[in-house]
């Protein structure tokens, strides 16, 4: 393998990425890059002269790297952050409108076992806007399992449900961040 040419890319990447992500210096984005490279040597001896190639590898790695620390700067920032267990019981609201949630407010729910707040109106309205982010796929999951509670035909069907929870809750924890990035 051509270590050369990978460093002289992964050094590329990380400073493009480094200048999009602030969070992120571009030194340990090139790290993070080369490590990767080298944990996928053996896959990626196999495509060692398609430059696009490699160049996409280093890219997925470093987003990814940087995708890390934004969630964990987030994580320890003391702002609000949803939970997967918080998304699904936003979901079940789904089924009552906003009218019904209002009457709701301070009441215990049925359905969700629990006390409703004012809070449902913001997850409510962050979910909406988080849902629209997801691939289709994932939104035709989390409806049918969370909205429509209905149960999964399989346990395939059930995984893709939990992993769409999950991806909606980094969405719906990405949205409320933009918010407040912009209200600065």
């Amino acid at each position: 393998m051509n270590w050369e040419k990978v460093i002289e890319i992964s050094r590329k990447v990380a400073g493009e990425l480094a200048r999009k992500w602030p969070i992120v210096e571009a030194d340990d984005v090139h790290q993070e890059i080369m490590l990767h490279m080298m944990e996928q040597r053996s896959h990626l001896e196999k495509k060692v002269g398609d430059y696009d190639f490699l160049r996409q590898v280093a890219w997925r790695a470093a987003k990814s790297y940087a995708s890390r620390e934004q969630m964990q700067k987030d994580l320890a920032d003391d702002q609000y952050f949803y939970t997967p267990d918080e998304v699904r019981s936003t979901l079940k609201s789904f089924v009552y409108t906003d009218e019904e949630i209002g009457e709701m407010i301070g009441k215990k729910d049925d359905l969700s076992r629990c006390r409703i707040t004012d809070n449902i109106t913001s997850a409510r309205i962050d979910a909406g806007a988080a849902l629209r982010k997801l691939k289709p796929e994932y939104r035709d999951a989390v409806t049918r399992a969370y909205i429509y509670g209905l149960p999964p035909t399989s346990p395939g069907e059930a995984k893709t449900a939990q992993r769409a929870v999950d991806a909606l809750s980094t969405a719906m924890n990405a949205h409320i961040r933009s918010k407040a990035r912009a209200g600065r």
